[in-house]
């Protein structure tokens, strides 16, 4: 017995073949499900029907055979954008837009440290220090990027222009720390969100992040500048209230008090296994670029 195999398919469009038809054979019965889905609270055993708000909403996305191009685009917009069904199941992002700021990792970090003079600190109160940095976003950190490579010439030029806005006399220049909180952030120019200057004065701040803007040679604008003064006055450095945890009585900690703090040195961090770089030094316990 001789057994003749089927013919194989055809392989190609058949010769009346309709693309929309064709697409609304495969498109509407996988809408229509997620339809059903959408509205299950009608129950199995709906028919059509506006005779409430949601039967209603369910007739309007519910796509038929006779749908023309535009009325299917209206049922599909209705339930994935005004309804909102495009939507659901989505990751919830908590924080703000300022969150999503352009990134400005892989270029160059610049440190300036701060610390109140000795002599300064009251008996039994603690010494205050501030370390600010921003991006070098100038350059990038290594070669091969798409920005040029910092150079030993960029620092320097970089050292100096430090030591022309934090140094007067060979000594560190002097600010007011004390509550008021005053940030400024601008991600493309080096100032990330999040950082911050405890400072006495907005005048101050605005000095402050106005010689950081020309050491790093990026423009200055007001507008970036934020503003956060707080009710609580500040405390004094030599705080004899205590509090108690777990049974022991420890001392409260000073809350933002005011006091002068000078500048100390500046270093660039790179990341990774790299040390960073001092590029000036007042203090003279680290070797730097320049004196």
């Amino acid at each position: 017995m001789v057994i003749t195999p089927a013919p194989p398919p055809d392989d190609k469009l058949p010769d009346n073949f309709d693309p929309f038809e064709h697409l609304q054979k495969i498109y509407i019965p996988q809408h229509n499900a997620i339809v059903n889905r959408y509205f299950s609270d009608l129950g199995d055993d709906w028919k059509p029907n506006i005779a409430s708000a949601r039967s209603a909403l369910r007739v309007a996305c519910t796509m038929v055979d006779n749908d023309n191009q535009l009325m299917m685009s209206l049922r599909h917009h209705l339930l994935f954008d005004l309804l909102g069904y495009s939507k659901k199941n989505l990751a919830i992002f908590y924080g703000s837009s300022l969150d999503t700021a352009l990134p400005v990792s892989g270029h160059p970090q610049l440190f300036l440290y701060f610390s109140q003079d000795s002599q300064a600190v009251p008996v039994n109160g603690k010494r205050l220090d501030h370390e600010k940095s921003c991006r070098l976003t100038r350059y990038a950190s290594k070669a091969g990027q798409a920005l040029p490579a910092i150079t030993k010439a960029n620092l320097i030029e970089i050292a100096r222009e430090i030591k022309t806005q934090f140094v007067e006399g060979k000594k560190g220049l002097v600010y007011t720390s004390g509550k008021i909180s005053v940030s400024y952030t601008d991600p493309p120019n080096g100032f990330p969100r999040g950082g911050r200057w405890l400072v006495n004065s907005k005048s101050e701040a605005i000095s402050l992040y106005q010689k950081l803007c020309n050491i790093v040679d990026r423009p200055f604008d007001l507008n970036k500048i934020n503003v956060i003064t707080p009710e609580k006055d500040s405390s004094t450095q030599a705080s004899t209230q205590t509090e108690t945890i777990l049974g022991k009585q420890y001392k409260e900690p000073a809350y933002r008090p005011v006091a002068n703090l000078r500048f100390r040195y500046a270093y660039v961090s790179f990341g990774g296994s790299a040390s960073p770089i001092f590029l000036i030094d007042t203090t003279f316990r680290n070797t730097a670029l320049i004196a």
